[in-house]
């Protein structure tokens, strides 16, 4: 079933999300496939790609995507959702489409439940996607209508691991969602290699750089739990 954010609660509709954990996890995280998945015969939308950096002091420059985010947990801070929103209207410039994605942030627990109400996985997840747009007229004129729920806890574990701030792990989480909605695919190993190149290649554009795939070693040392 898909869902809406509507008056701060969860509102299930019609269809199942992409259950896919975005990065390579072992059995704790398994992979679902989706039931309503793109047509891949589709070739995914010729985007921007040669727009140079944004300056990291420059304004957040303005998307023709509307951005509702609901920060359901405490995992981060009020500083860190200022950040990560204006990083995600910088990758937004970057897409042609229009549209409306809203995006809630949850701890695990909160996961684990909406993991388990709509893909049957008593697990946590990095992201779940819910594409509600019902447009037929091509991936690069796609009027987006998403859902995201993307889980902080996790993003804190890998950004641990793989040395960056958690606000870039949540913005590969939300740039993963939203190229699902947009045709892109990450069952095979071919459509894998392709979607997450794309998702660097958005990320450099928009200033953050390669989260995905990065030459920094992760931290085989994790944080001690209080």
């Amino acid at each position: 079933m898909e869902l809406a954010i509507e008056d701060d609660k969860l509102v299930p509709h019609q269809h199942f999300p992409a259950a896919h954990p975005l990065r390579k996890h072992t059995d704790t995280h398994p992979i679902m496939p989706t039931t309503e998945e793109p047509d891949r015969s589709s070739t995914p939308p010729q985007e921007a790609d040669d727009q140079p950096p944004p300056s990291n002091d420059a304004p957040a420059p303005r998307a023709s995507i509307d951005m509702h985010f609901d920060l359901a947990c405490d995992i981060i801070t009020s500083d860190e959702l200022h950040t990560l929103e204006q990083l995600t209207q910088r990758v937004l410039a970057l897409i042609p489409n229009a549209g409306s994605v809203r995006v809630r942030i949850v701890n695990d627990a909160d996961m684990i439940d909406a993991h388990m109400r709509y893909c049957d996985l008593d697990t946590t997840t990095d992201v779940l996607t819910f594409d509600l747009a019902y447009d037929d007229g091509g991936f690069d004129a796609k009027v987006l209508d998403t859902d995201l729920i993307i889980c902080a806890d996790e993003a804190r574990r890998q950004a641990t691991q793989r040395n960056h701030p958690i606000t870039h792990e949540l913005l590969l989480y939300i740039t993963h969602g939203i190229l699902h909605c947009l045709g892109y695919d990450d069952h095979s190993d071919e459509e894998y290699e392709r979607m997450h190149a794309r998702e660097d290649q958005l990320l450099t554009a928009a200033g953050v750089g390669a989260i995905f795939n990065t030459d920094t070693p992760p931290n085989t040392h994790e944080e001690s739990q209080s």
